[in-house]
């Protein structure tokens, strides 16, 4: 983490937008927020772009509008705020009946066909990414310079690493850290649907020579691409719920010993999986940024351990919560097939919060990300640079 610090281009911005899959809903109406604040068709205020997951979907979003910000949130907003489960994988009878014969068929009966399965389909959200995103604007922003880099991480499965697949105007120097590399290359339509496929639940894709599953794996370091990339300040948009701020009476007794339900368990290891990770790299970038300001920088060298700026925006309500209010959204096929789990219970809200691509859980989300944002208005304002 230490070599990350140093500054590679002054003033340069990023933006960080962590995975989650519906959850991701939130990053919307936090960045209509930034761009109420920009003046009119304003250009990308991030020259470095990062995400992971669904985050990665925002981010190439953003990244092939950089011409015009405001526009880019306004198209992001109009997808989000009517979404449904079916445009992001099969909720059918027919489709889910296959699909479970297919995973059983693999896993439980052992008559592998060669090809990775997963619990769900989600052929319709390719199908609706390959149609909503040019990603031939991404090398367009960055020849007229909306843009520095553009990135997406995916988790190799037979390497164990988490790559950080980046796209920029120019030569930017791959790197090599513990279990985590930086791979320059024209990003795609499969490294959106490496990024986004969440284990177990989405199958994974095949790049090159390696299968890739979601990017919040093992990611260890969610800010240190934006940092390669050459940023000293980020913008963080998280999805993590934060317990401090969950009322007390709402929290699970220990007086009542249940078991926990499958939903339950999922919930947590996919918690661990999307939200542990960016709370422990906030704390060591903070803990660099105490040890940079007691180490002297060489006054002409220009090198030297620089702090960080970061601001973070999360939710301010646990979407575990809300996401229980809006289960019987779910669509009833999904809500049968989910139901031994616990899922449909709401003690599986935490589950169902990634889940739940419908408009109602969506549009509730984007409502908190522009409380949440607006609640930063001047933080946001002050950084960046519009007092």
């Amino acid at each position: 983490m230490v070599e990350e610090l140093w500054s590679k281009q002054r003033d340069c911005t990023a933006l960080v937008l962590s995975g989650g899959g519906a959850r991701a809903a939130y990053q919307v109406g936090v960045l209509e927020v930034i761009a109420e604040l920009l003046p009119n068709h304003s250009g990308n205020p991030f020259p470095v772009i990062c995400g992971t997951s669904a985050g990665a979907i925002n981010a190439i979003a953003l990244a092939t509008n950089a011409a015009d910000f405001p526009d880019g949130v306004a198209r992001m907003q109009a997808v989000w705020s009517n979404f449904r489960c079916s445009q992001v994988y099969r909720t059918d009878w027919p489709g889910l009946i296959a699909q479970a014969w297919r995973w059983s068929k693999v896993n439980l009966l052992g008559m592998s066909a060669g090809q990775p399965t997963s619990l769900l389909d989600n052929g319709p959200l390719r199908e609706l990414l390959g149609e909503l995103i040019q990603f031939d604007k991404i090398e367009k922003a960055l020849d007229e310079d909306h843009l520095r880099a553009i990135s997406v991480s995916a988790f190799g499965y037979q390497s164990a690493q988490s790559v950080c697949f980046y796209q920029g105007h120019q030569r930017i120097e791959p790197w090599s850290r513990h279990r985590r590399v930086g791979v320059q290359t024209l990003l795609c339509l499969e490294h959106l649907m490496a990024s986004a496929a969440i284990p177990l639940l989405f199958e994974p894709v095949r790049l090159n020579r390696e299968w890739f599953g979601d990017g919040a794996v093992r990611q260890r370091s969610p800010i240190s691409p934006a940092l390669h990339l050459g940023a000293n300040r980020v913008l963080v948009v998280g999805v993590s719920d934060n317990l401090a701020n969950e009322p007390a009476e709402t929290r699970p007794r220990r007086s009542r010993a249940i078991p926990p339900t499958l939903a339950q368990i999922g919930g947590h290891l996919l918690n661990s999986t999307f939200v542990d990770n960016l709370e422990a790299d906030l704390e060591q970038v903070e803990r660099m940024n105490r040890l940079a300001a007691l180490i002297p920088t060489a006054p002409d060298s220009g090198k030297g351990l620089r702090p960080v700026e970061v601001l973070v925006i999360s939710p301010s309500e646990p979407l575990d919560l809300i996401a229980a209010r809006h289960r019987k959204a779910l669509p009833a096929s999904l809500r049968m097939f989910l139901r031994g789990s616990g899922a449909t219970r709401a003690s599986g809200g935490s589950v169902v919060s990634y889940l739940l691509f419908e408009a109602e859980y969506c549009n509730e989300l984007i409502a908190l990300g522009r409380r949440d944002a607006l609640a930063k208005r001047d933080e946001l304002q002050r950084f960046l640079g519009l007092t």
